[in-house]
């Protein structure tokens, strides 16, 4: 598990958490994916229901696809900017493209919840 912080301005431009930004959010509200496996879920389900305020999860062929000159609602920070290869999310991102490339990009996914 990768766990990349609390950086809210990424998170609403990923997912639409605390999202005061503006961002319009890649993917927001998902919930966990129906075949997760049993590990993840035990993981999530660890957290308990009234702890867990969201849940989500994207691939990397949507990160792929998405614009990142797309900016917050000020026009100042762009999705690059706060979330991109030289943001604190380069180490998720390094790993989704490693997995991506024995995988393919429709194969990986980030599945993540916020508590």
């Amino acid at each position: 598990m990768l766990n990349i912080g609390n950086a809210y301005d990424a998170l609403a431009c990923l997912f639409g958490i605390r999202n005061s930004f503006g961002f319009l959010p890649l993917t927001e509200n998902r919930g966990l994916p129906t075949d997760a496996s049993d590990a993840l879920t035990s993981a999530y389900m660890a957290y308990g229901p009234d702890d867990v305020h969201g849940a989500t999860w994207i691939t990397w062929a949507e990160l792929l696809s998405a614009d990142w000159r797309e900016t917050d609602r000020s026009g100042a920070r762009s999705r690059a900017q706060v979330a991109g290869d030289a943001s604190h999310w380069a180490p998720a991102w390094s790993v989704m493209r490693t997995l991506s490339d024995l995988h393919g990009a429709s194969n990986v996914r980030l599945v993540c919840w916020f508590s």
